[in-house]
This record gives structure tokens, sequence and C-alpha cells, in this order.
């Protein structure tokens, strides 16, 4: 009996280590924001006829990414309005929705309206390239909140009940709104640059607020939590002309550097207490962790590109993007270039970069995935197409060794099926 229970033990345990990981994906950019997937085995090439595992048609469209927990998919989407750049219809039938479907074969499980607050922007000029539902997601693994700008911030069970609805201001921009939340500890914290000209932190449980620091303008960046020396946290988000840390306990600025000269969206990403990032015309480094105006003292580097909507992705001492049909890879240390290549098919890019199994995606707007290796030598693996005209501006989440992808559409899981 006891070679027979240690031939089961030792057989679960290699069962184990063969199985897929099974992380979740629970805000924009998975694990801290940052777009790195642990898994293996993450595919390289697929099409409309290989390796998809399912698609399943969406209520509407939307730039929000998907995230993962457990079994479940949580995307938001709009309807009702703004479909169409020559008949954009009436504002009265805007709707958004928060939409769960089945990890395991894509089927709905649940979809919840998202109360709307007009006015919003009207449909033309910039808000046509990304609509109402730009804003993804955050989970705990046990609720989900959800950001819609000026009408606020939502609390749902993964069961689709409400457990809150509250307001974070009430400003709209003609461009409209993209950040999304993110949790620490016990809070959800917004950036409502554009609705209140403020940064908060909700209580998860009620929706109250626990403290707002004012100021921070033209914003449109995921903040990001950035560990520090002295095991402290640091919330940092790019704001109109700066990189901002702040206190995550009580919203109190701690540090800025004047990096920047105009409006920003690209989120933060951050390596051994440097944060990196972009703008339209710069990529920067700045190391976190000072106070007051750190702008002279803790830039470690500045160059005069970069990228207005995605963002950067760091791997084995280098950082990685793709901007208007170029992709870019510099030295992290000292912002040396080590690459700008132009993509074969071109496009341009909304979506932030992932990195998976030693592969880099970078998702087009209009022109399919194209998968890098993820090394300083420029290398195109796969340029993946589907027959999906509609576009694709939502940033990949990855579970099981599969992409999930998202278009205005159509949710697609890639990879083999499982």
């Amino acid at each position: 009996m006891k070679r027979l229970a240690a031939a089961i033990l030792l057989a679960v345990f290699f069962l184990g280590m063969s199985l897929p990981i099974r992380a979740d994906w629970l805000q924009f950019r998975g694990p801290g924001g940052l777009g790195i997937a642990p898994d293996k085995n993450t595919p390289i090439a697929w099409s409309a006829e290989k390796n998809v595992a399912w698609k399943t048609a969406l209520p509407g469209p939307g730039a929000s990414s998907p995230i993962i927990v457990g079994n479940k998919i949580l995307v938001t989407c709009y309807s009702g309005y703004g479909l169409n750049r020559d008949e954009p219809g009436e504002q009265k039938n805007l709707k958004r929705q928060l939409v769960c479907v089945d990890r395991q074969n894509g089927t709905t499980l649940w979809a919840r309206d998202l109360e709307v607050s007009l006015p919003e922007p009207p449909y033309q000029s910039f808000i046509t390239l990304h609509g109402y539902a730009s804003n993804t997601a955050v989970s705990d693994g046990k609720n989900v909140w959800v950001f819609t700008g000026r009408s606020g911030v939502f609390a749902f069970d993964l069961d689709g009940k409400q457990l809150w609805h509250t307001n974070v201001g009430t400003g709209t921009y003609y461009w409209g709104v993209g950040l999304s939340p993110i949790l620490y500890k016990n809070t959800v914290i917004i950036n409502a640059s554009t609705e209140g000209k403020a940064i908060l932190a909700l209580d998860k449980a009620t929706g109250k607020e626990v403290w707002k620091t004012k100021g921070i303008n033209e914003s449109w960046s995921t903040p990001v939590l950035v560990p520090v020396a002295g095991g402290k946290t640091e919330l940092v988000v790019s704001g109109s002309h700066k990189i901002l840390g702040f206190d995550p306990e009580t919203g109190k600025e701690l540090w800025h550097s004047d990096s920047f000269n105009w409006y920003v969206c690209p989120t933060v990403i951050a390596h051994a207490g440097v944060v990196y990032t972009l703008q339209n015309d710069t990529a920067v480094a700045v190391k976190a962790g000072g106070r007051g105006d750190v702008t002279k003292t803790h830039t470690v580097w500045q160059k005069s590109f970069g990228a207005t909507v995605t963002s950067m992705v760091f791997h084995d001492g280098h950082v990685y993007w793709a901007n208007r049909g170029v992709a870019y890879c510099l030295k992290a240390s000292d912002g040396t270039q080590v690459y700008r290549e132009r993509l074969k098919a071109g496009g341009e890019f909304y979506a932030s970069p992932l990195l998976a199994d030693g592969k880099l995606y970078f998702t087009s707007r209009n022109n399919g995935v194209y998968v890098l290796d993820a090394s300083p030598k420029f290398k195109v693996l796969a340029h993946n197409t589907l027959d999906d005209k509609s576009v694709f501006n939502a940033s990949p989440a990855v579970s099981q060794s599969q992409l999930i992808l998202r278009s205005d559409k159509y949710l697609y899981c890639i990879g083999v099926t499982k």
C-alpha cells in the first residue's frame, strides 16, 4: 500500500508539472500591469482556419481588453450609438455592457447593462478610433470593477450582481476616455483626470472615497504600482508633462519628473525600481523613490521618439514597443537603440505589447498580430491575420497558454484546444 501511495503521489507531482499554467489575468496588461505572462507554449502562428479554439460574437464594439478570472472572461462593449462615422445615430440610445464569457468554450454566461450618464462626447474626431468602451475591468478574483468615465465606477460580483455604483466626476473630453482601474489592498484606484482632474481611491466594498488628490490633467494613462527600496510601494502614473509618484495609502504626491511636452496615453512599466514610459515624441526612464522634482536627479535617460497610445514591455535588460509600423528595441540601462525596424505589412498600434514564452506579440489595429523573437536581434516569427476586418484595439490576455484576443466584433481564443 505504501508503494502504491508513493506511486500515486509521484504521478500527481509529474502530472502537475506537465499541466499548463493557469494564472488569472485580472487587470489591464495582466499581473502588475506589465504585459508579461508566465505561460509556456503560447501560439506562434494562426489564421481563421488554424489554431482558433473558439470565436464568439460580442454585443458591440470596444477597445477595452479582456480580463480572465478562473473560467470567466470579462470584457466591456457598447452599442446603440457611435457604430458608424457617417450615421452615428442618437446618443440617447447609447448603451454599455459588461459581458462574461465562459473561458472554455466562448459561451456568453451573462451580460449586464452599465448605466450611462449623458452627454458623452459626440461620435466624431478621435473618439471614432476607439468608441465608448475603452476601459478594461479589474478583479480581485472575487468581484469585478469597471470604470466608465463620467458614468462612474461599477462593482459586480462574478455572477453579475451589481454591488455598487459611484460617480467620480462629470467632466468629458472630445477624445473620450481609455484608462483602467487598478487595485491596491482594499481600494480601487481611478485616474479621473478627465472627469475630475484628480486621482482617487475608493473602498472596494462600498465605493466610498478613501482619498482624492487633485491636479492631474490630460492623462489617459493607467496607474501602476511600483515596489521601491525599503519594502514600500509607490503609485506611478503619467500626466500632462509629468510622470508622478504618489503614496497609494494616502494619495500624497511624492515626486514628479517633467518628462513630456503634452498629454499622455501610454502606461508606465517598472523594473527594479525604474519606470519606463512613452509619449508621442518621447521615450524615458526615471528612477522611482525620489522626492519633489526629480527631473534632473532621477532621469536615467530620455529619447526624442516614442508612441502615442501603446506602451512598452520589459524583457532581459531591454524595452520593446511598436508604433506606426515600426518595432523598437532599446537597452533599458541607458536607452541605446538596439533596433528600429519596419514591420513588413506596417500598421498602427493601440494595443500594448505582450511578452510570453520568449515571444513578443504586437497587435495592430487593422493588420494582424506580429510575433517577434524576444531578443535584441530583430526577428519576425509570424504575422497572423484573421478574416475579421474590424478594428483590434485591445491588448491580449493570456490563459492556459492561449491568447484571448478582442476585436470590435469578436472575442477569440487562440491556441491549441484544451
